[in-house]
């Protein structure tokens, strides 16, 4: 919901309410861009893997994030093998269209963005961020056979609660501003290409 509000207000883009669905909801391709979190858990029968590749081979972009750790990333792996049979998950290129299509994101940007369960009080009150051991923020993507991006890989970060904490005083303003600009990006990239 923060992120449609947010979105509304940073750009032209008349959001809507957001929906939730199925990948089976035959709704789906009405909506250029998708969102799921915590990815690493799917666990897709044949029909919703065949309709999610429908959907990115039809125009969809998909947004995946919240997930953690090599067990979670090999299960989501070996789901986007069956989704997209052939196409490999990369890191976004610095120079790639989605990190300029909007907002100019650097290779620097592609940081920890913490959930709010990686915050903690410290001395004084002040807000200490705390990045779990072992763990690698990683910016992937994949692309379909044309070159186009339809999947944006959010792996060791939480960009959505950087969305869902955007008014709370103890969430750090610049990990907000910077989901934002990840999120815009990636509704403008899905609607232009």
């Amino acid at each position: 919901m923060h992120f449609s509000t947010g979105l509304q207000r940073l750009t032209r883009v008349d959001v809507g309410d957001p929906r939730h669905m199925r990948l089976t909801d035959d709704r789906i391709f009405n909506y250029p861009w998708i969102y799921a979190t915590q990815t690493g858990w799917w666990d897709l029968s044949d029909v919703e893997t065949a309709r999610l590749r429908e959907y990115l081979l039809r125009g969809g972009f998909l947004v995946t994030d919240d997930f953690w750790g090599e067990e979670q990333w090999e299960l989501f792996r070996e789901t986007m093998a069956r989704v997209l049979p052939g196409q490999a998950i990369s890191d976004i290129a610095d120079s790639d269209p989605v990190m300029h299509v909007l907002y100019d994101i650097q290779d620097k940007d592609k940081t920890f963005i913490p959930g709010s369960r990686h915050l903690y009080r410290g001395p004084n009150g002040a807000v200490q961020i705390v990045q779990p051991a072992g763990t690698r923020p990683a910016w992937r993507a994949l692309y379909d056979p044309r070159g186009r991006m339809v999947v944006a890989v959010n792996y060791d970060t939480d960009v959505a609660d950087a969305w869902e904490f955007a008014d709370t005083p103890y969430y750090p303003a610049a990990m907000t501003l910077l989901a934002y600009r990840y999120g815009i990006n990636y509704v403008i990239y899905s609607m232009t290409h």
